[in-house]
């Protein structure tokens, strides 16, 4: 069958209207078809062209855009004195394709060991291998060949180098070459922005991108993604508008990853209904757009929502993949939707034969703890992972347990998850907060012992707001704002206001050993109580508040916002460490179910 799809091949082609030769245009009609290429490649053999190296080099190209490294690599080792260009093409080659990005970097390195000279585009193809792979020992490396060979200004390379060192996480150098560069490309800059967002330092990314609107570089698709993520990490909410109305201003194609971006950013900053108007219209939308939505309901409250996408979304035949199964199920835990997670759950083996990861195990844990269903979500710990349970899974089971007072559970739960990870202070916390609930105060001193004697310090909390584009971060008892006093202030008349109302301290919330006025104290300046007081004298009526807190807001915060928002008649938004709170009216979107 094979001979005569050849014997077909050869009479359907017509190399006398091309300005190759015959053996090079059979190459162009055989394309990356592999059974094709072994009968061009022989037929070249016996025409007395087996060391033509351009039709070997066009062959290597075609094998390893085939799929074959090893047919690749049988060519490449028949090939006497490979020169410059057969090595880069076949180095770019491999580049190409993240499996093979390892082969890139076999390939240059023998083309070191022949002594053969790179140029510009040998290194900016290995150079890309080594950032695809994380392999930053092998990139620095490759950087000193660079400087050897004299191509440290090649405005290309060192583009590449600043991917290469971003991802990788060596944001100093990266910000070193990136510096050096005269002429900086959309890519160069690009680069140097994701590196930043990449790793954590999403002010960075949103700074330097200001500096390359000032220096008049127009931003692409890729811009905007690196940005969005930026925004959606800051809650940059006025910055992220600016990019969608960009986007749609200057008509960019709003791709699923562009799209999946906005939706993040939209959801990430609180506002659920920006993001689903996004959703709807994306012309393309694959399983991660559909499970940045479904999660986007989820973390806002809005767990019948997510559930009900999730439902669409297969019915649009889309398989959902174990990321958007922990997004439903966290929607479930969220919104009490127990039953519902329970099935969901069930299927993730039965109907998707797929095998339920720690997220899924932590969510439903989560989900029946906060039922209030502690022996069922103890009883699935011991059954269903008997052994070592992961910490993650064992901090949901404290969490409920602390929720729903369960103190007997509670320490025995402990006692396993301390064994786990006895250096990590957030589980010594939730501990001495049971303890301290339960009147064990002579635990508690024991359990701050521990922590005192491991040099273990609890984390400290902080809450961000966005006002006229700029953010300010405020801490517990922050005075370190300009205008403290003021703030203060109105924040003192705001909970007067509230206590008016009806407002009574949740003083569980704080350190047990304080005296009832250091305990109303230390809990009216929490961070995110500041965070709106200023946010409240800086902006107009009407405008949301947005609150970004690290940590997971306290009881006393969540009572209290309630009563501001009403006070205030304004909207406001928190996203805390685990997900969103909107307060409208006196009520919150959790419904107090968090």
């Amino acid at each position: 069958m094979e001979t005569d799809s050849w014997h077909t091949f050869m009479e359907t082609k017509q190399p006398h209207k091309l300005p190759h030769s015959p053996a090079y245009n059979f190459l162009l009609q055989a394309g990356p078809r592999l059974y094709l290429l072994h009968q061009v490649h022989a037929h070249i053999i016996v025409s007395g062209y087996g060391h033509s190296r351009s039709l070997l080099t066009k062959l290597l190209n075609l094998a390893c855009a085939a799929g074959s490294i090893s047919y690749t690599r049988q060519i490449f080792l028949a090939v006497p004195n490979p020169d410059s260009f057969l090595f880069t093409s076949l180095i770019k080659s491999t580049s190409k394709s993240h499996n093979f990005s390892i082969y890139s970097l076999y390939f240059y390195s023998r083309m070191v060991l022949s002594n053969v000279l790179p140029s510009n585009y040998t290194f900016t193809s290995v150079i890309k291998s080594c950032a695809d792979l994380s392999a930053l020992k092998h990139g620095r490396v490759v950087h000193g060949h660079v400087l050897v060979h004299g191509f440290g200004i090649d405005v290309y390379v060192q583009a590449a180098l600043v991917a290469l060192y971003g991802k990788c996480g060596d944001l100093i150098n990266a910000r070193k070459v990136f510096d050096k560069i005269h002429e900086r490309s959309i890519v160069a800059w690009n680069s140097m922005i994701s590196g930043y967002e990449q790793n954590g330092f999403a002010k960075e990314a949103i700074g330097l991108f200001d500096r390359m609107k000032e220096t008049g570089v127009e931003p692409d698709s890729a811009t905007f993604v690196s940005v969005l993520s930026a925004c959606a990490h800051l809650g940059a909410f006025s910055l992220g508008c600016w990019v969608h109305e960009y986007i749609v201003g200057n008509g960019l194609d709003l791709n699923v990853v562009l799209g999946t971006s906005l939706i993040n950013m939209y959801i990430r900053c609180g506002n659920v209904s920006k993001a689903r108007e996004v959703f709807d219209s994306m012309k393309e939308r694959n399983v991660v757009a559909w499970t940045a939505m479904i999660s986007g309901y989820g973390t806002n409250g809005y767990g019948s929502q997510a559930v009900e996408l999730f439902h669409e979304m297969r019915r649009n035949g889309l398989f959902p993949n174990s990321i958007t199964f922990v997004a439903v199920l966290s929607a479930c835990a969220h919104a009490g939707l127990v039953n519902e997670g329970r099935r969901l759950f069930a299927s993730i083996r039965e109907e998707y034969h797929l095998v339920p990861g720690v997220e899924h195990h932590v969510c439903l844990v989560d989900m029946l703890g906060r039922a209030g269903l502690l022996d069922e979500a103890y009883n699935f710990i011991k059954e269903e992972i008997p052994e070592n349970p992961a910490p993650a899974i064992l901090t949901a089971m404290l969490g409920a347990c602390k929720m729903h007072k369960n103190f007997d559970l509670g320490a025995q739960v402990a006692e396993h998850l301390l064994a786990a990870e006895p250096e990590n202070p957030a589980h010594y916390v939730i501990l001495s907060n049971i303890y301290a609930l339960a009147g064990r105060m002579d635990q508690v001193e024991i359990v701050r012992n521990n922590m005192i004697r491991k040099c273990l310090k609890k984390q400290v909390g902080y809450s961000t707001i966005e006002v006229d584009q700029k953010t300010y971060l405020f801490s517990m008892g922050d005075k370190s704002h300009s205008e403290t006093n003021a703030i203060y202030h109105y924040l003192d008349e705001l909970m007067w206001k509230c206590s008016e109302a009806g407002y009574v301290p949740v003083s569980d919330s704080v350190m047990h050993e304080l005296e009832e006025e250091e305990r109303e104290y230390a809990l009216r300046y929490h961070s995110e109580k500041l965070a709106i007081a200023f946010g409240l004298l800086k902006t107009s009526h009407g405008t949301p508040i947005r609150i970004v807190k690290n940590l997971r807001m306290c009881e006393d915060c969540h009572s209290a916002i309630k009563f501001i928002s009403a006070i205030s008649s304004r909207e406001i938004i928190v996203r805390d460490k685990l997900r969103f709170h909107h307060f409208k009216v006196g009520s919150c979107s959790c419904l107090d179910y968090w």
